[in-house]
């Protein structure tokens, strides 16, 4: 298979969250201005809901989101474009250098997707992949067949997909298998949502997702024609039921919050700014994502940060 040809998807998502009037906020100092973030597909869906929180209680503030991975976003933050960047992997000490100041937010995880039409699939699920072979599926020129996978010889091939963008997801997955994103070999598609339609359609597929791409919002079950493939974590060549946690959103997040699942592909989240942030209103909406916003966590797919991680952010972000 070639490395890294694209197949760019485009897709853009802006989330504007300014529009009708909202009840004003009952006590306390009373907030405005404008708030813009951009980044990590990841962390997007979890700021829209805390946008939408923190403006029923402050509503003459104005919250800019948009998504274009974790390097876009962290890029924006040092570069001043935005208050704050939604990066979705661990800031590099570099990035510290040129004056990248970062707090965890909340917790997901990166998950390997499959496709439900595959000839080989009731087998798959059942055995599970060991970590080593998915380093043989991303990591090689001429990756394994799903027969050699389960045990057989050459036959069903893999089509292995992988990000093209700069992104927290790949860089997560990649880090499971003692690697960087670039390391990995696959058709490059754009975005979380791309990836993820991208397996969809080719019933020999295999990508990976963050778990509020890989799985629908409504049902909480993977998204349509797609399945979440298990990790053999023991290695014993079949999915155990301790090992048996990946039906729905809710099985998951509960696995990763209970140290289950591997980490990585489970990592904190992180809101970026180019030092300290200075303005007192991205400041209250830092300390109420770390408050108050942390109660919609669950409800939004994603997993609470710890009380001493959440106590050693609001030390950080100050008064």
């Amino acid at each position: 298979m070639k490395k890294a040809f694209s197949v760019m998807i485009a897709v853009s998502m802006l989330a504007l969250i300014c529009a009708r009037p909202l009840p004003a906020q009952k006590s306390g100092e009373k907030l405005q201005g404008t708030i813009t973030l951009s980044g990590a597909w990841a962390l997007y869906p979890m700021v829209v809901k805390w946008a939408e929180e923190f403006r029923k209680v402050n509503p003459d503030v104005r919250i800019d989101i948009s998504a274009g991975g974790a390097g876009k976003g962290i890029a924006d933050a040092l570069a001043d474009m935005v208050d704050l960047g939604m990066v979705s992997r661990e800031i590099y000490p570099a990035e510290v250098e040129k004056g990248a100041w970062f707090v965890p937010v909340t917790k997901d995880a990166v998950v390997p997707v499959i496709n439900t039409g595959n000839p080989l699939y009731k087998e798959i699920v059942k055995k599970g992949v060991k970590k080593s072979d998915f380093s043989r599926i991303w990591l090689q020129e001429e990756p394994p067949t799903w027969n050699e996978l389960l045990g057989g010889r050459d036959g069903v091939e893999i089509h292995v997909y992988t990000r093209s963008d700069s992104c927290g997801a790949a860089e997560t997955w990649a880090l499971f298998m003692g690697k960087k994103q670039e390391d990995l070999l696959g058709i490059g598609v754009y975005g979380d949502p791309g990836l993820n339609e991208a397996v969809r359609k080719d019933a020999l597929g295999i990508g990976f997702n963050n778990i509020n791409y890989a799985y629908d919002a409504t049902s909480l079950k993977p998204m349509a024609g797609t399945a979440i493939l298990p990790i053999d974590l023991n290695g014993n060549g079949t999915i155990d039921a301790a090992e048996n946690f990946y039906g729905d959103r809710n099985a998951i997040t509960a696995a990763i919050a209970a140290d289950k699942y591997p980490s990585p592909p489970a990592r904190d989240l992180y809101l970026v700014g180019k030092g300290q942030p200075k303005k007192a209103l991205v400041k209250a909406f830092l300390r109420w994502i770390l408050k108050d916003g942390q109660k919609y966590v669950s409800e939004a797919g994603y997993i609470g940060l710890s009380a001493d991680k959440t106590k050693a952010g609001l030390a950080k972000i100050g008064q």
